[in-house]
């Protein structure tokens, strides 16, 4: 048991002291290029799987 309080410890020690957060504003920019990036990456799938559908659907009623 005395390890694992040593541990959280130091844990917490080394996240207060030694991590350099991001700023609020870095924070933000990043997580627009995460949206962005989701948004085009749900776009290029749903094309995928559009022109498969359309592809699949010519195949059948040959």
């Amino acid at each position: 048991m005395r390890k694992f309080i040593n541990y959280l410890k130091e844990s917490y020690a080394e996240m207060t002291k030694k991590v350099s957060w991001p700023t609020w504003d870095k924070l933000q920019n990043s997580a627009i290029v995460v949206m962005v990036a989701s948004v085009i990456f749900a776009v290029v799938v749903f094309a995928i799987d559009f022109c498969i559908r359309h592809l699949m659907s010519a195949i059948y009623t040959l």
